[in-house]
């Protein structure tokens, strides 16, 4: 996600799970941090990024994502450790959406990010949902189909050879 304000100072949940449901919401807020992923062609170079990490390089399988303005959910299996996948996927988006912007050497992600592991099919789905759902809960869309920069559009779901279906025969909410 792009940098955005530091939520540690704040009163924080206990559990793992409320602390992300908080982190996620304030993000969906949009109230601060830059909103560079509003912006269609940062967007794209987000995308593309994602679909070349699976498709020419190879760094993983992708399943679910979601771009908001100031953030992104990816649902993902990767084939090498986590954070050369991230690595690549924040490294190239950033190179290329700070060309966009005008703004070539400036940081473009956080340095960090949340990561969690899938223990089963019924969470996998869960997440999938989460994930999808969140320009609806965000207040953005009516239908996850109709949010343009999601796995759950109808705009990526009709490409042929994009990853777009779920694994072990789950299907999208």
């Amino acid at each position: 996600m792009p940098r955005v304000r530091d939520l540690s100072a704040d009163s924080v949940p206990a559990s793992e799970g409320e602390r992300f449901a908080l982190a996620d919401r304030e993000l969906d807020d949009a109230r601060s941090g830059p909103k560079w992923l509003a912006n269609p062609r940062i967007a794209a170079v987000v995308v593309d990024t994602l679909f070349t990490a699976q498709l020419r390089w190879k760094l993983c399988d992708l399943f679910v994502w979601v771009l908001m303005s100031n953030h992104v959910h990816v649902l993902l299996k990767p084939h090498k450790p986590l954070r050369e996948v991230t690595r690549a996927i924040k490294s190239a988006s950033a190179r290329q959406a700070n060309i966009v912007l005008g703004h070539t050497g400036h940081p473009f992600w956080q340095d960090e990010s949340y990561d969690h592991w899938v223990r089963s099919d019924r969470e996998f789905e869960s997440i999938a949902r989460y994930i999808e759902q969140n320009p609806v809960r965000a207040g953005l869309v009516q239908s996850v189909e109709k949010w343009p920069w999601s796995s759950a559009s109808k705009k990526f779901r009709q490409v042929g050879d994009l990853p777009h279906d779920l694994p072990h025969g789950l299907s999208h909410p």
